[in-house]
């Protein structure tokens, strides 16, 4: 009976889930991206700086619907997945999200005392003239929460289940592995998101490793017959175009020295809002002395 329910998964197809993948990318777009946006603009004397800020009631929803809608998507995968595996990653998924709501929300707040996102901690002119010194030490702890451990327990899981789900994006019906006019028109929002979740959260090599192992898993799926149905094409297409992207982010920056000084390493992928706080903020300084 088991074997059979693995055939039966096996040959199911599953239609364009047009529903998830916008509201996935609606939901994106607005709870995380904009929410440090909705700070920023939002008059100071609505969310005063010892409260949670506008951005952060977007983090906690986001915190809400976007495990909601993971489940949703594995839910409609024509495979059986493995449950426990999922619920372990949502579990890990909603602590790390909420632990980078914190260590996110003290983080963005300082940029109304001049903190400045292209310089480290100790850096920071605001930061470096801390006294006593141990102070310096607490911020740190507070920006290896947001940008290491939140993000870690955040992404890891994250693509894990996506990747999950695109085991079961397979099938032998050649006229199921097309997109919809509908996919292609999601495609670019979705693919600048993943863009901006990558470069922002510092996360390349998690990323290429997805990448890679969904290059493998076509492949060898191909061997078997097997093609991808529309949302797999839709989620790998996606992460063709974020890598075109994440190239070309870094060709533009690439002659950049203060942002190579902050970001030293072999794999030089600056953070937007490292750029925002570099160029745009005294950009907005200068005119406003005009």
């Amino acid at each position: 009976r088991h074997g059979a329910a693995k055939n039966e998964d096996t040959f199911k197809t599953s239609p364009f889930h047009f529903d998830l993948w916008f509201y996935f990318t609606l939901q994106n777009w607005v709870l995380d991206f904009g929410r440090p946006i909705a700070m920023i603009i939002l008059p100071l004397e609505w969310f005063p700086l010892n409260k949670p800020s506008a951005g952060d009631y977007f983090h906690m929803a986001y915190n809400v619907i976007t495990p909601f809608l993971l489940l949703k998507l594995i839910e409609r995968s024509p495979k059986t997945l493995p449950r426990s595996m999922v619920y372990v990653s949502i579990i890990m998924f909603v602590m790390g999200a909420s632990i980078h709501l914190v260590g996110d929300s003290v983080n963005h707040r300082l940029i109304f005392s001049g903190y400045q996102h292209h310089l480290s901690v100790r850096e920071n002119p605001i930061i470096k003239n801390l006294k006593p010194e141990t102070l310096i030490d607490s911020f740190e702890l507070l920006y290896y929460y947001d940008e290491y451990l939140g993000h870690s327990m955040w992404y890891i899981p994250f693509f894990l289940i996506l990747f999950i789900y695109f085991t079961g994006c397979f099938t032998p019906v050649e006229e199921e592995s097309r997109m919809p006019v509908a996919a292609l028109l999601l495609m670019g929002p979705s693919s600048l998101y993943y863009w901006y979740l990558v470069t922002e959260g510092q996360i390349f090599i998690l990323y290429i490793f997805t990448f890679f192992a969904m290059m493998a898993l076509v492949m060898h799926q191909k061997r078997k017959g097997l093609v991808l149905d529309s949302n797999g094409l839709f989620l790998f297409y996606s992460f063709i175009i974020t890598l075109l992207l994440i190239a070309l982010w870094v060709v533009w920056l690439w002659n950049d020295k203060i942002l190579r000084k902050k970001y030293p390493g072999v794999i030089y992928i600056p953070e937007p809002w490292a750029f925002y706080t570099l160029h745009m903020n005294n950009l907005h300084a200068a005119k406003e002395s005009l």
